[in-house]
């Protein structure tokens, strides 16, 4: 009876412990500066320390008639390393603070630790959801660096793949949407069309997720027999469902008032934020890198960029929502223009030799083993290489000292960025529309916690 006491109290300690992130956290208003207390509620964007909108910050509120608490967590993604801390006057949001860093993978410093061939498998594992882009943003780095052309093919299969990719992350995001304002059946839905796209993958590269797929030079290995029927039916079945996610959810009268003038952002605020993806397009900025600075063979293939008006959280579900079509358009002409060819780069100082050489030529064992142990070298230089992530702007920066392993990696993260949009988007809101504001921002904390 006393050891069952002693454990009680031991557990009210734990549940009423104080948790300081000092600075990083959200102070009482009595111990905030003005200034600081402006950026907190996003009056002072952070571009330039321009004030949008001065009159609207209220200092006559005193810390005996507001709160602050910890919320979350609360959307899927952010599965317990995003801490949300707020300042509540009753049910509304006065102020927001994000504060990451529980995750700390340290990815980026790892990288610095893997030689260019190993690295593919760590950036494909910083944004979960679209594995194929991470690769892709590293794996250009690694190509401008090294000066080498990666064939026509491989091209095509990079961007087919990084579609399906993208269309696999938007679907993730409808399913989870959907479940925060308890829209049940479109997480069932979203996640049923998903598992088309994964055991495509698995089919193609021998893994559902995190493929080291894309490589420096090509990609592991070429569509496998059958591929464009794989993927047709991929398209046809998504395509046609994305009509049944329509009628589902836009019409929907609880949706709608929980989404429609809910969390809007202006454009100016969102560039001077340096926010990207459909956080952006959402104001009506068509800034798509796709489109705006074509990589791959996006020149070649005919897709819209989608814009919203208003840059609430409707626009930016319908924006998610009809990428999954453009993205599907783009994988049909992916389909009818694939070119025949290699799909890797045929230099040696990067691609190992067929397999099947190795069991014959004692020259090809010891190419594949070094490559494999030592890596390659790459020529001293630095690089930046951004591509569209469904996100948005996902670039990778790269610093070579002329060794095999990168002397700096430094990840531009869109999660990262577009965390700095939640204090603003949440002022003035309820607690029920923070949930709907985390979900329409769309982090993944792989990415933040890099």
């Amino acid at each position: 009876m006393i050891d069952d006491t002693v454990r009680v109290a031991e557990r009210i300690d734990l549940l009423t412990a104080e948790t300081s992130e000092g600075e990083q956290g959200l102070q009482s208003r009595a111990s905030t500066s003005s200034g600081q207390l402006r950026r907190e509620v996003g009056a002072v964007l952070r571009l330039d320390g321009k004030t949008l909108d001065p009159s609207s910050i209220d200092y006559e509120v005193r810390d005996d008639e507001t709160m602050i608490i910890n919320m979350g967590p609360a959307h899927p993604s952010t599965h317990g390393v995003l801490r949300l801390m707020l300042e509540l006057d009753g049910e509304f949001v006065l102020r927001t603070k994000p504060v990451v860093g529980y995750l700390h993978t340290g990815m980026e410093k790892t990288g610095e630790e893997l030689s260019y061939v190993q690295g593919g498998t760590n950036v494909t594992r910083m944004d979960y959801l679209s594995p194929v882009i991470n690769e892709l943003s590293y794996s250009m780095a690694v190509e401008k660096l090294l000066g080498i052309e990666v064939p026509e093919r491989a091209v095509w299969i990079r961007m087919l793949m990084s579609e399906l990719n993208r269309v696999c992350s938007h679907l993730v995001w409808m399913a989870t949407n959907g479940m925060d304002l308890g829209a049940s059946s479109m997480m069932i839905y979203g996640l049923r069309e998903r598992e088309l796209i994964l055991a495509f993958f698995e089919k193609t590269a021998g893994l559902r997720m995190n493929l080291n797929y894309v490589r420096p030079g090509g990609v592991a290995a070429d569509l496998a027999d059958g591929w464009q029927d794989d993927v047709t039916v991929i398209c046809d079945t998504i395509h046609d469902r994305t009509f049944d996610y329509d009628q589902l959810l836009t019409g929907q009268p609880l949706f709608r008032q929980r989404m429609v003038g809910v969390a809007p952002i202006t454009a100016e605020e969102a560039l001077a934020l340096g926010l990207t993806g459909p956080l952006l397009r959402s104001t009506g900025v068509p800034w798509d890198l796709r489109r705006t600075m074509p990589y791959l063979a996006y020149d070649q293939v005919d897709f819209d960029v989608i814009v919203g008006t208003y840059g609430d959280n409707f626009d930016r579900y319908a924006i998610r929502l009809n990428e999954i079509r453009e993205s599907i358009r783009i994988v049909r002409q992916c389909i009818e223009k694939m070119p025949s060819g290699d799909y890797r780069s045929q230099d040696p100082k990067v691609t190992p030799p067929p397999r099947a050489r190795i069991g014959e030529s004692m020259e090809a064992l010891i190419h594949h083993f070094k490559l494999f142990t030592e890596g390659f070298q790459v020529p001293e230089g630095e690089v930046y290489s951004a591509v569209e992530s469904p996100r948005g702007e996902l670039g990778c920066y790269l610093v070579a000292d002329g060794g095999a392993k990168p002397y700096r990696i430094h990840v531009r993260a869109p999660s990262f960025v577009n965390l700095q949009a939640i204090p603003l988007l949440m002022r003035g809101g309820t607690v029920s529309d923070a949930i709907t504001v985390i979900s329409t921002v769309d982090p993944v904390m792989g990415e933040v916690d890099r």
